[in-house]
C-alpha cells in the first residue's frame, strides 16, 4: 500500500511538470505535506481547466462535463461515476483530467473537503462562461470570470496555509493574487485566443488597461505575500508573482515571453 501510494504521487509530480510551467517549480519547493497537497489541488483544479480549454470539445459538452463533475465534488466523489461520464470522451481527454481521481487519493483527509469544494465552484464557473461564449463586456465580467479560473486557486491556497500551520491572509488579496497571474496570461495569450474568435479584454478598454488591470492585481498579490510568515509558503507565493511581473516588463519590451536564463535568475533570486 506503501509503495502504492509513492507511486501515484512519482506519477502525479510528473504530470505536474508536463501541464504547468509557472508552478512546478514553487511546488517541488515546498515541504511535505505541503508539497503533496497543493499537487493535488493543483492537478484537480488543472484536470476541469482542461475541459474548459478543450479545442475539440463543443461547448454543450464542455458545460455539461464541467456541471456534473462540479455536482460530483459537491456529494460524496464517486470515481466510477465519473469515469461513465467521461467514458465517450476519454480519447480526447489528456491524462490530467482522465485520472482526476488519483488526484483527489493523494490529497490529505483533513483539507480534501476545501479542495473539492473549491474545484467544485471553479467547474459550475467555467460552464457558465463557456455557456456565455467567453464574451466579457465589461470590468464587473472580467473580475467574475478571473474569480472563476484563477482567484478561486488563491482561496484554496489559502485555505491549504491555514490547514497546515494555521496561517491566516485576506482572501480578497488572494483571489487578486490569482486575477494577476491571469491577466498576465491573458495579455500574452491575446493574439492566440484572438484567432479562436475570443477576447477576454472588456469593449471599452485597451490593451494599455488590461496591463493596469493585471499590475494592480499583483500590487495586491505583494500585500497577500507580506503577511506570510511561514518562509516556505513566502518562497513558493513569490516565485509566480515575480515571473508575472517580469513578464509584464518583457511584454512591454515588444518581447512575448521571458527567456529560460531570465526564468532562472528570478528563481534564483527568490530562493536564495
Amino acid at each position: 500500500m506503501v509503495n502504492e501510494s509513492k507511486k501515484l504521487y512519482n506519477e502525479a509530480l510528473r504530470v505536474l511538470k508536463q501541464t504547468s510551467r509557472t508552478f512546478y517549480i514553487p511546488i517541488t519547493l515546498l515541504k511535505p505535506p505541503l508539497k503533496k497537497t497543493v499537487t493535488s489541488a493543483y492537478l484537480c483544479m488543472r484536470a476541469i481547466d482542461e475541459i474548459e480549454d478543450h479545442e475539440e470539445l463543443p461547448a454543450e459538452t464542455k458545460t455539461t462535463l464541467l456541471n456534473q463533475i462540479s455536482h460530483l465534488l459537491h456529494h460524496t466523489f464517486d470515481p466510477k461515476a465519473y469515469n461513465k461520464l467521461i467514458d465517450p470522451y476519454r480519447d480526447k481527454l489528456p491524462e490530467v483530467t482522465i485520472r482526476f481521481n488519483d488526484w483527489l487519493k493523494i490529497c490529505p483527509k483533513g483539507i480534501i473537503d476545501k479542495v473539492k469544494e473549491a474545484t467544485a465552484i471553479m467547474a459550475s464557473g467555467m460552464a457558465k462562461w463557456v455557456e456565455k461564449d467567453w464574451v466579457i463586456s465589461t470590468k464587473e465580467d472580467l473580475d467574475e470570470y478571473t474569480y472563476y479560473v484563477a482567484g478561486l486557486v488563491g482561496v484554496m491556497l489559502s485555505d491549504i496555509w491555514k490547514w497546515y500551520d494555521n496561517t491566516n491572509t485576506d482572501p480578497e488579496l488572494a483571489i487578486a493574487f490569482g486575477r494577476g497571474l491571469q491577466a498576465v496570461n491573458i495579455l500574452r495569450n491575446q493574439e492566440e485566443d484572438l484567432e479562436r474568435g475570443v477576447n477576454f479584454i472588456p469593449n471599452d478598454w485597451s490593451r494599455s488597461d488590461l496591463f493596469q488591470y493585471a499590475k494592480k492585481n499583483l500590487n495586491l498579490a505583494e500585500q497577500y505575500i507580506e503577511m506570510i510568515n511561514n518562509k516556505n509558503i513566502t518562497t513558493f507565493c513569490k516565485i509566480p508573482h515575480k515571473l508575472a511581473e517580469k513578464t509584464l516588463s518583457v511584454m512591454k519590451e515588444g518581447r512575448e515571453k521571458m527567456t529560460r536564463e531570465e526564468v532562472n535568475i528570478i528563481v534564483d533570486q527568490v530562493t536564495k
